[in-house]
């Protein structure tokens, strides 16, 4: 494994504000930084009470101010939700102020219900124009040719790496044949990882921008003290899905003790395998699940995630997560023979 880095969705906790969930936001990419992260991605939903990063683009400009030398990026940009040449003028424009440090992660569900997908594409197509939009975009990064009539300014020559994100076999399939980079969302859709994990490596066609599959895994990271604690501050997280998933969004609620008493155990059961792709407990604990995760699947890079309702409490969580990843990484690079 290559690198690890971080996904936040900038979580709006109950008691708190928007304001508030914006910067923990850049603090908590401040410390990331420090602590050794390659990458801090942000995620594009819309409508949704618990998560401030809907304007994207506009946040990891902020995050790419306070930081640097931090890779900062989207993980993703909905693309339905976009046309791409004005994409195209955003991350180039990002690109342009922040040299070498801007990633564009592609995604092609809405990021929402459909309602607010309707309000943010106006018209509503049935066709799947996700490819084709894919390859439009890349073409506005590129170097635009003479006969160009349509020029990303910004953006044309930036060369903004984008990669595309999935949780089906889909975006595997579409990422190994244009040859880019493909990002799994293992952590809160693992169902098909394995096949999908296969499908990218074994189809990978060689490209101008990659020359050999780079698989990067999610997967979500509570770490604390002790196991004990570290269950406690993640019941928050499976609260606030178990909430989405029956139509109940909200902000990032207060952790509790007995998560029974509020999920039903059919919807907890759900919950708990959607999010199994996890490391939860002490030190020593996330780092055997995490080097678990690593041998099992293998990817070049690692992506953690997780939201914590005290935002000390997800500084010192995001923390271990480093200290455990960086000496994975270093004991799995080659020593060298003097």
């Amino acid at each position: 494994m290559h690198h690890f880095s971080l996904l936040d969705l900038s979580p709006i906790p109950e008691g708190g504000t928007v304001a508030d969930a914006l910067r923990n936001t850049i603090d908590l990419a401040c410390h990331a930084e420090a602590s050794g992260y390659h990458r801090y991605w942000l995620a594009e939903h819309h409508n949704m009470p618990g998560i401030a990063s809907a304007a994207t683009a506009v946040v990891i400009g902020a995050v790419a101010s306070a930081t640097k030398t931090l890779r900062v990026g989207a993980g993703g940009i909905m693309l339905p939700n976009h046309a791409p040449l004005v994409v195209a003028e955003q991350f180039g424009t990002l690109a342009t102020l922040y040299p070498e440090r801007i990633d564009l992660g592609l995604g092609r569900a809405p990021g929402t219900d459909g309602a607010t997908a309707q309000a943010l594409r106006r018209h509503m197509e049935a066709n799947d124009n996700f490819p084709q939009d894919v390859v439009e975009l890349l073409g506005y990064l590129e170097d635009a040719s003479d006969e160009a009539r349509i020029r990303a300014v910004p953006g044309q020559g930036t060369h903004v790496p984008v990669w595309i994100l999935g949780s089906s076999l889909y975006g595997a399939q579409l990422a190994a044949y244009l040859g880019l980079p493909y990002a799994f969302a293992s952590h809160f859709a693992p169902a098909m990882l394995e096949d999908a994990i296969a499908t990218y490596r074994s189809t990978f066609q060689p490209s101008k921008w990659l020359a050999k599959p780079y698989f990067m895994l999610a997967a979500g990271v509570c770490a604390a003290g002790t196991d004990d604690e570290a269950r406690y501050l993640r019941s928050s997280q499976l609260l606030a899905f178990a909430r989405l998933r029956t139509g109940r969004p909200g902000k990032l609620p207060l952790p509790v003790e007995d998560l029974s008493a509020e999920i039903s155990a059919p919807v907890l059961t759900q919950v708990e395998q959607a999010l199994s792709c996890s490391a939860t407990g002490s030190p020593e604990t996330v780092q055997i699940e995490l080097a678990r995760l690593i041998e099992r699947y293998q990817p070049e890079e690692l992506m953690v995630t997780g939201m914590i309702h005290d935002h000390a409490a997800r500084l010192r969580s995001f923390k271990i997560a480093a200290e455990a990843l960086s000496d994975i990484v270093k004991s799995s690079r080659p020593t060298r023979r003097s």
